[in-house]
């Protein structure tokens, strides 16, 4: 059978991750969570004194690009990749409010897109990954076989948020999460470099009222569809 790669798009907390690392599971294939990556340049950057309220050091953090790898290991007991900075597992660290508050700004800049995307780029050369972010069908694999854009309301994606951050113990407004949700959605469809927008040839997916299974179901079947048009 042939693989194919599947680029999946959208907004955030639309659950790009969840049902990327679902079919990924399922098909055999590598999934690729191009947030995380995103994320942890982010994290680089606020423990390196290089953004935080009171500013952000664009040239600081270009010049030390370099020193940051990034890279992915499978765990065994919680079934996908977790993300590695520097050899240092920062899988928890990268998931907070505040992390996410900043990480829009993050991938706004260029050079931070241009080092990543080519890294992307050369997890994806073989086929047969799952990629998620906001530029994977436009910008990393515009040839890409699937390509998905994920939507849901801003409220939708805020509870959601909110219900994962209290679930993992954090302290958090529900009020906060949806201010960074919608100053979220407004940077990344707003930014010079790759802006996220639906691909002409995309599949748009609004998942407000999905459950998980039916999410999946309906991604696999379009997998499926898309498999066998090739053979």
């Amino acid at each position: 059978m042939p693989k194919i790669t599947i680029a999946i798009d959208g907004f955030s907390s639309t659950g790009k991750s969840t049902v990327a690392k679902q079919l990924a599971k399922h098909l055999g294939y590598v999934y690729v969570d191009t947030g995380a990556m995103y994320r942890s340049v982010t994290y680089y950057a606020m423990e390196n004194g290089l953004i935080n309220d009171d500013g952000f050091n664009v040239k600081g953090l270009i010049h030390q690009l370099p020193k940051i790898k990034i890279s992915f290991k499978f765990n065994k007991s919680v079934g996908f990749a977790e993300v590695y900075l520097n050899g240092i597992n920062i899988e928890k660290k990268i998931r907070t409010l505040e992390v996410s508050g900043f990480v829009s700004k993050v991938a706004a800049i260029s050079e931070v897109r241009h080092k990543l995307v080519e890294q992307q780029q050369e997890m994806g050369k073989n086929k047969g990954v799952v990629m998620d972010g906001r530029d994977i069908g436009t910008v990393v694999f515009p040839k890409a076989d699937l390509k998905l854009f994920m939507t849901a309301s801003a409220e939708t994606r805020a509870k959601r948020r909110y219900d994962e951050l209290i679930n993992r113990g954090d302290e958090v407004k529900y009020e906060d999460v949806i201010k960074n949700v919608q100053e979220r959605d407004y940077l990344d469809s707003n930014r010079e470099d790759s802006p996220l927008f639906k691909a002409k040839d995309a599949i748009e997916i609004d998942n407000s009222n999905m459950t998980l299974e039916e999410q999946f179901d309906k991604l696999l079947n379009l997998v499926k569809m898309t498999l066998e048009a090739i053979e």
